[in-house]
């Protein structure tokens, strides 16, 4: 006999599409083996019933065994023994169509019953599973669709329970249900085969006891062949049993072994630790669709990762949808007001965002975890697990307390172990510093006990709002970060690049040094270890603009400028060395060198790091040399002013010789003699001011003598 098509009991509490769709096939299969069953029974009813039907009846029934290969069986139509086997059954009896009636009292007991008991029992048997599985799987699906819509907000206790109870005894009893059903189900797939063979077994066995076998040739011919048909039956009987006898032990054994699964929430989750090197997960989760402009439904579907894309498929389908691609995708948890346990998917070009709800917060952390490794393409590697636990492990020990020189900066310095097996990932903690760094230069470039911060705070959030109603009094918004909000428009619009970045902050902290090239790639491996460590995945999404005179974070949605960042504070800016999407760059408040105080920014680009800080280089450059044209342009402003002022004093100089000229052109003519004689004989007359002039510059002359 060939193999027996079985379903796998060990998936029923998976209870997947592909499972369902495997159960269909079966169902489909038993429903052809009651209807041929009906047939056959019908047929051989008619040959206990009838004395005078007896030949129409057995022809009849050779018929249905001729026809068994136009039935279209989705299990076990291609069996070519059993096709042959019928066949000669069929011929027997046509041969023996000439029986007598006196044969009904061994047709009742060797043929009539078996049959019977297929089809009264084993076929009902199934039917009531199948009623019983149908209504304890719509149980299941009301009470996780119950558990499902509890309120965050309003989070009861008692209702919670109610609903976890809930859940765990209709997932059991749909789980024990489904296992039996399947139980049956295989069980058919040996039944089928006895229920056919033993009827007719009996029926041949009687006919040769009251024929007395016929002729000796047709009795040995039968009888060797009816021996082997007796002993395959007996086989596969026996085949059968053992079989049974493994899938009620395996029953007995997931009984146990999934009673903890039943509850959608583990109790205890250090029984269950999350899994953060997986790069292939399957499961149900409810996605959130847009019914209006501000309304939603939730759906519960089935979703499973293939290669780089998240697929759903629905209970009835055949196949899975894509939903998205993971390439190079962001993941992060995220907080809804009416769900537990969501995250949202955000595609490589922010165009598509899908929002999820997993059962569990360890459900919901291992689909992050794993579309996390599937975005940074972890999937395409050979041992694509071991690389995932490799970069896991890398993230741990970047954190982990080592011993080192000077035991005063113990808790802060990262181990140096697991650096070698460190890949050229998105998921890498960091470049490796110089070989001329030692441990004690690592605590130079951060200040130990340094706080991260991982979020931009808006400049309108609760703790600013004395400052912000002071920045709304005076017209100007202020930045909690210390940054003037007062950039306007004109700054930007006057500038001569503009270039836009979609970025996303990964978080900031304080440096002890901007003079070192290392203290980037430092703060980018302290940084994204932190996150490693404390499961931080959210990530702030913002437009970055570089302009010649500031950089600008930018709110996508509200368009608010969220930090502002002066172009002469920037001291340094660099990528990382392998994850070309990660940049840096060091702010010095204070704008000089010898400020002590520097903030280094991490962020992630959907870009190429290196070309962002490429822009914020070429920006310094024009405003350096815009400057340099600013001071030129004020120094020749200035020497045209001295050449203007230096004119100004010339003409007055010469004025004021020519007022000394005239000057003593009148006194030289005051002091020539009275009435001189002109050339001709004639004598000059002064005019009467002259004459008066004169005469009183003559008193004076005269009193002067006299004292």
């Amino acid at each position: 006999m060939p193999g027996i098509e079985k379903l796998p009991i060990e998936e029923t509490l998976e209870d997947s599409p592909q499972t369902r769709s495997l159960l269909g096939v079966f169902e489909e299969d038993t429903a052809a083996i009651s209807n041929y069953c009906t047939q056959l029974y019908q047929a051989m009813h008619r040959i206990y019933d009838a004395q005078n039907e007896l030949s129409a009846a057995t022809h009849l029934t050779s018929r249905l065994l001729k026809e068994y290969d136009k039935q279209r069986f989705p299990l076990g139509g291609d069996d070519e023994v059993m096709s042959s086997t019928l066949q000669q059954f069929a011929k027997v009896i046509d041969e023996l169509s000439s029986c007598h009636a006196v044969l009904s009292t061994q047709l009742a007991d060797a043929m009539m019953f078996p049959i019977t008991q297929f089809k009264e029992r084993d076929l009902k048997e199934i039917l009531t599973l199948k009623e019983v599985f149908q209504i304890a799987s719509d149980d299941h699906d009301t009470a996780i669709n119950r558990y499902s819509r509890l309120s965050k907000r309003r989070d009861n206790d008692k209702l919670r329970a109610e609903a976890v109870e809930d859940v765990y005894t209709s997932r059991k009893k749909q789980h024990q249900t489904m296992m039996h059903y399947f139980c049956s189900l295989n069980t058919l797939q040996y039944k089928k085969k006895t229920a056919l063979l033993e009827p007719l077994l009996g029926y041949m066995q009687a006919q040769i006891s009251f024929f007395k076998l016929g002729s000796e040739n047709l009795t040995q011919q039968w009888e060797e062949f009816l021996g082997t048909i007796g002993t395959s039956v007996q086989n596969v009987r026996r085949e059968m049993e053992e079989e049974v006898g493994q899938m009620q032990q395996t029953i007995q054994d997931m009984e146990r072994s999934c009673d903890p699964l039943y509850a959608p929430c583990d109790p205890d989750p250090a029984h269950s630790p999350v899994c953060r090197n997986l790069t292939r997960k399957q499961g149900y989760l409810y996605i959130r669709n847009k019914t209006g402009l501000v309304s939603s439904s939730w759906e519960r579907q089935y979703f499973f990762t293939q290669g780089g894309n998240l697929m759903q498929q629905g209970r009835g389908e055949v196949a899975g949808g894509l939903v998205t691609d993971l390439d190079n995708c962001s993941v992060m948890a995220v907080d809804s007001d009416d769900r537990r346990f969501c995250f949202q998917v955000t595609s490589f070009d922010g165009k598509k965002v899908v929002t999820l709800q997993a059962e569990s917060r360890k459900d919901c952390e291992e689909w992050v975890s794993t579309i996390n490794n599937i975005s940074k393409r972890i999937y395409l590697s050979e041992n694509a697990e071991e690389i995932a636990a490799r970069v896991n492990q890398s993230a741990l020990e970047a954190v982990t307390p080592s011993p080192s020189f000077q035991q005063r900066h113990e808790s802060m310095r990262p181990s140096s172990k697991g650096r070698a097996g460190r890949t050229g990932s998105i998921s890498s903690v960091g470049s490796e510093p110089s070989p001329a760094l030692s441990v004690l230069s690592l605590d130079a470039l951060v200040a130990p006990e340094t706080p991260i911060q991982f979020d931009i705070i808006s400049p309108v959030s609760e703790e600013n709002s004395g400052q912000n109603k002071t920045a709304a009094q005076s017209g100007r918004r202020s930045n909690p970060f210390g940054e003037s909000g007062d950039s306007t428009s004109e700054d930007s619009e006057d500038s001569i690049l503009h270039q836009l970045f979609i970025v996303r902050f990964l978080g900031s902290m304080e440096v002890k040094t901007t003079e070192s090239a290392d203290v980037i790639s430092e703060t980018m491996r302290q940084i994204l270890a932190a996150r490693a460590i404390h499961n931080i995945f959210r990530m702030t999404e913002s437009h970055l603009l570089v302009t010649c005179d500031c950089l600008k974070l930018i709110d996508p949605q509200t368009q608010v400028t969220r930090l502002r960042f002066s172009l002469s504070s920037v001291i340094q800016s660099a990528s990382h060395q392998d994850n070309k999407r990660l940049f840096g760059f060091v702010l010095q408040p204070g704008g000089g060198r010898g400020d002590s105080r520097a903030v280094c920014y991490i962020f992630e680009s959907n870009n190429d790091g290196e070309k962002i800080c490429d822009s914020i280089g070429l920006a310094k450059q024009i405003a350096f040399h815009s400057e340099m044209d600013r001071k030129a342009s004020e120094k020749k402003k200035e020497q045209d002013k001295a050449k203007e002022k230096q004119q100004e004093e010339l003409s007055k100089q010469r004025q004021i010789e020519k007022d000394l000229e005239e000057q003593s052109r009148l006194i030289a003519a005051s002091s020539r003699p009275a009435n001189p004689p002109a050339p001709d004989g004639q004598f000059l007359v002064l005019s009467n001011s002259q004459s008066e002039d004169s005469g009183g510059e003559e008193g004076k002359k005269r009193g002067e003598s006299e004292a």
